[in-house]
């Protein structure tokens, strides 16, 4: 699609010209190689009517317009308090665009773009409000840096399987057997941590690695998720990271199909993102994996595993997982 451009000096003097000489905005805009609405709404905004447009006038009040054109959240009350409401339960501004498209489908005044929301957090004056409010965001900039355009550079994964082919049943979690991965990170990305979680039951693995390479990381969930009964062995939900690179010998090897999520979109991993929180409980950032004892991993995760989740009703993983296996 091409990208917009905004009405030139000299394409309003032929504007200006043509309709002088009477001829139509359909066949002017035919000419100009604009679409129709596009001139209709310039004639409107810069001219009382056809009879009295005149280029140079509508080219000052359209930079005069620009240069005192208010944001869209503030322009419109409602959208600015449902974007701040969730920007203060830590939501991304990706998350609340999107959400925003589902909830509010056709209506204008409730549908913005993530990079507006952005804009916005980072051209507010300094005061206590704009910190408070670029304190939400999960990287805390002082200031928004520039999208490159550049393409991720973690590599490409052969023969991936997009997650927009994965079962519905799964995103219902009606039944159990489909798990989310992920490597919890080290101190200066030297080591890892692995996690599998189970999303029925949120049973969680962690699972110790030597390594960060595809070999190691395919061994060890590999090795992990044998564990569990074969019933129980449905597919896993990852990101694009390198280290899944050997997908297809892991599925070969464990009969558990893995599916990719989206580059940038870690709530289609939720559960292991909310998991990897609870982690970081006992392993904070910093931790050198490679030093932490398997004794002390299994502890971390038998007391993840036998701790009341909200979620499962205030019982524990241990106990719906026991269900389930029932």
């Amino acid at each position: 699609m091409e990208k917009y451009r905004r009405l030139s000096l000299e394409e309003r003097e032929e504007l200006s010209r043509s309709l002088s000489r009477g001829e139509g905005l359909p066949e002017i805009a035919k000419c100009l190689g604009r679409h129709l609405s596009t001139l209709c709404r310039e004639v409107s905004r810069n001219a009382i009517n056809l009879e009295q447009y005149r280029a140079v006038l509508a080219d000052c009040k359209a930079k005069e317009r620009r240069s005192v054109r208010q944001r869209k959240l503030d322009l419109f009350p409602m959208l600015r308090e449902y974007v701040l409401a969730k920007l203060a339960l830590r939501w991304s501004p990706e998350q609340i665009a999107r959400t925003l498209r589902r909830e509010f489908p056709g209506d204008e005044t409730m549908q913005i773009s993530h990079e507006a929301i952005y804009t916005y957090l980072y051209v507010l004056p300094r005061g206590v409000l704009k910190k408070e409010l670029v304190g939400y965001l999960r990287q805390e900039r002082k200031s928004r840096r520039q999208n490159t355009g550049l393409k991720d550079q973690r590599g490409q994964i052969p023969e991936m399987i997009s997650i927009e082919e994965r079962p519905a049943a799964v995103a219902h979690r009606s039944v159990p057997g489909h798990w989310e991965g992920d490597l919890l990170m080290g101190q200066n990305h030297q080591s890892a941590l692995g996690t599998l979680v189970e999303r029925k039951t949120r049973w969680v693995f962690l699972v110790p690695l030597k390594g960060k390479d595809a070999q190691s990381v395919r061994k060890a969930f590999g090795k992990t998720i044998k564990r569990v009964p074969k019933g129980l062995r449905k597919t896993l939900t990852y990101d694009q990271g390198k280290e899944m690179t050997e997908h297809q010998l892991f599925t070969k090897e464990t009969e558990v199909k893995v599916y990719f999520a989206h580059p940038g979109s870690p709530w289609e991993r939720g559960t292991c993102e909310n998991t990897n929180g609870l982690i970081r409980q006992f392993f904070p950032k910093g931790t050198d994996f490679n030093r932490v004892p398997l004794k002390q991993i299994r502890w971390a995760e038998k007391l993840l595993n036998e701790r009341p989740r909200k979620t499962l009703g205030f019982r524990t993983p241990k106990e719906v997982l026991a269900e389930q296996l029932r």
